[in-house]
């Protein structure tokens, strides 16, 4: 049985806005202050995982121990089919330092020409850890299936959203309004798994 969330207060283990702002917005029904890591003033952990799982938890736990708060990390990446799976964990450092996801989103571009690809198959994972001080922590996976666009498009969102368009969609999830996106979602996914099992009675 998954360890109930009892605080108030909760880290936010990442020092991306974007990602701030949704994670802020997928937990604000549950009367939750959030605070991120670069609030804190915490260091961002070097990512040595193989896994989104193992990622997530060493941010989480980073997290959680340096603030004496809970905190919840994410990691999330676009998985290309037709590029064996990268991006994948990588995706923030296909952006460079600067988190310059346009130049990001032209490598995918690159990179398919290169592989003559066809197929355009992508998905979203977003693996999100919930750690305490205590060094415990719970784990959550959620996916969204889809495809690759281009050129990029729309402007809400952040990371690879302008050109990826999930299953069942024409709308990328760079032209979603953020409800709309909060929906469907890989991050709203592993979301609904973490609150069922740690925040409600």
């Amino acid at each position: 049985m998954a360890r109930h969330f009892e605080g108030k207060k909760l880290a936010v283990a990442s020092h991306n806005e974007g990602k701030v702002r949704e994670i802020a917005a997928l937990i604000a029904d549950l009367g939750i202050e959030t605070v991120s890591a670069a609030e804190l003033s915490l260091p961002e952990p070097e990512e040595t995982g193989e896994t989104f799982r193992e990622n997530a938890e060493l941010k989480a736990l980073a997290a959680a121990r340096a603030s004496g708060f809970p905190a919840l990390a994410d990691d999330s990446g676009l998985c290309i089919d037709a590029l064996n799976g990268a991006p994948g964990i990588f995706s923030a450092r296909w952006a460079g330092p600067a988190k310059d996801f346009g130049l990001a989103m032209e490598r995918v571009r690159i990179g398919l020409v290169e592989a003559t690809a066809e197929n355009t198959n992508a998905h979203f994972i977003c693996g999100l850890a919930l750690a305490w001080p205590d060094g415990h922590v719970e784990y959550f996976e959620g996916r969204v299936d889809g495809a690759l666009t281009w050129p990029p498009r729309g402007t809400q969102g952040f990371g690879y959203d302008p050109i990826f368009v999930p299953q069942g969609h024409e709308m990328t999830f760079g032209e979603m309004e953020p409800d709309a996106k909060h929906a469907m979602s890989h991050r709203a996914h592993a979301f609904r798994q973490l609150v069922d099992a740690c925040f409600k009675a």
